[in-house]
């Protein structure tokens, strides 16, 4: 059940996670699961056993005596109501106390990864305040569900001394009449408290299935989640992509009736470098994802080598493709295991030939280990210069066709980003490159510059042509040179 769920984490689109916590997927994957596993260990074989007793002990019962056998059951209907009652009531706490769960982990989660930006701001005290009202939710909902639930034991015990009551009564005088014998009614008594005693013990194990089938909802919650979109069933895998990328009158909105791009339409030469510059909020990052299918477009085509996109897979599209994102993130483990992340089959060598490449082998080789050093969650301990240039050289040993670069120089010294953007130049030669870039003066050389402003294209074309014409980019390009001078 566990592989199930993380597999089909794997299998969800974007969005999804853009919705959630990650504590709260997390929980999910853990302890909801958890739950469910505990329960299934100590309460399968009670129940299981208590089921077979009920059923032999019933069919001795009918064989000893009929009539008070029916009189045993009339308070089963009696059980039932008041376990309806009950479980109608502990049934949305158990929920609850699981929610609040899975919030109180992603709060954890979230607050672990922010430390510095939370002792930075002296905001010790408000944090915890937080960890203390979820947790509180916790407790109270737990605390209900466990009081209501505990009525359980006591309402059987009260129906099973009814039961006793009713069967000793009414057999003593059918004994009188003679009906049955006094022995009858003893060894009956007795197999009435036997076909009690289980009943006793599946109500006993029922809070503790309350609480999984809670767990078990929010696990089939996310298992019932679509998929990322499958793809067509002509769909191809390409052996080799040119990198002619063509955008023909796309819109795209993430919310069905509202845009967030408008008829947008241009075409990427193979090897060519394409800029994306705009304000924030023009839909540069928009129109990145829609390029390497985190969505697709909601009106007008989008082209890869003269082939429509939504007949390529999307796996082997994205094979073809590399991102350097502006937060590099890196997986725990090893340098040379981080770069290698790009081409599994990579060799030592390959791996070493790409990080000199990336300008990173010279810091890869001071440090203790090299690169074997291992990195904890995240790269802690590196700076986000080197980051950057363990990211590039990860995307040159994927060798991609087309190069996707976000802000990849941003927050990094003089030194360093020079550094990088060597390192990018090497990287780009040969490739469609697609820069997203706010500091105009790194995006100079591009072959063109696609001018991006409230998800429309306003204008597109070299430097030196788009400050010719005076238009929107001057007047991006020239304020940022006179808040450069100040």
């Amino acid at each position: 059940m566990r592989y199930d769920l993380f597999s089909h984490l794997h299998k969800l689109p974007i969005p999804f996670f853009g919705k959630r916590q990650q504590g709260e997927i997390m929980s999910r994957v853990t302890n909801d699961i958890e739950n469910v596993s505990g329960t299934l260990n100590s309460s399968a074989i009670q129940i299981f056993s208590s089921v077979l007793t009920l059923l032999g002990t019933f069919g001795v019962m009918l064989w000893l005596s009929p009539l008070l056998t029916l009189l045993t059951f009339i308070v089963v209907p009696l059980m039932a109501i008041g376990m309806r009652w009950i479980t109608r009531r502990t049934g949305p706490l158990f929920k609850e106390r699981q929610r609040n769960l899975g919030e109180l982990n992603g709060y954890i989660e979230e607050t672990l990864s922010g430390q510095r930006i939370i002792k930075a701001f002296s905001q010790e005290e408000r944090v915890i305040r937080g960890f203390e009202e979820r947790n509180t939710r916790i407790r109270i909902s737990g605390f209900w569900a466990q009081t209501i639930s505990g009525f359980i034991p006591k309402l059987m015990n009260g129906l099973n001394n009814l039961s006793f009551a009713i069967v000793a009564g009414i057999g003593g005088i059918l004994a009188i009449q003679g009906s049955v014998t006094v022995g009858v009614i003893i060894i009956f008594v007795e197999y009435a408290r036997q076909f009690t005693r289980p009943l006793n013990d599946l109500a006993n194990q029922w809070n503790t299935l309350l609480s999984a089938i809670a767990g078990a909802e929010r696990v089939f919650e996310v298992l019932d989640e679509d998929e990322e979109a499958k793809d067509e069933g002509a769909a191809v895998s390409l052996d080799k992509v040119e990198g002619a990328v063509r955008f023909d009158k796309v819109s795209f909105g993430y919310d069905e009736g509202r845009n967030i791009l408008h008829d947008i339409s241009f075409e990427a030469k193979p090897g060519e470098m394409i800029a994306l510059v705009g304000p924030t909020g023009a839909g540069k990052t928009t129109l990145i994802q829609l390029l390497s299918r985190f969505y697709d477009p909601t009106g007008g085509t989008l082209t890869v080598d003269g082939r429509d996109m939504t007949t390529i897979r999307r796996e082997n599209l994205r094979s073809h493709m590399a991102f350097v994102l502006q937060d590099s993130f890196l997986f725990q483990g090893t340098i040379r295991e981080n770069i290698r992340f790009g081409r599994l089959d990579a060799t030592d060598e390959e791996v070493e030939a790409a990080s000199r490449l990336a300008n990173a082998h010279s810091f890869i080789v001071r440090m203790k280990d090299g690169y074997d050093k291992v990195l904890q969650a995240d790269g802690s301990g590196i700076s986000q210069g080197q980051k950057q240039l363990l990211a590039i050289a990860r995307a040159i040993l994927a060798d991609p066709s087309i190069l996707v670069l976000d802000e990849a120089t941003s927050s990094i010294d003089t030194v360093t980003e020079i550094k990088i953007q060597e390192g990018l130049q090497r990287l780009m030669q040969g490739r469609t490159s697609f820069v997203i870039a706010h500091r105009l003066n790194t995006i100079r050389q591009a072959d063109r510059i696609l001018v991006l402003k409230d998800g429309h294209l306003l204008e597109q074309g070299s430097h030196d042509a788009l400050l010719e014409q005076g238009g929107f980019y001057s007047e991006l390009y020239y304020s940022q040179l006179r808040k450069k001078a100040q």
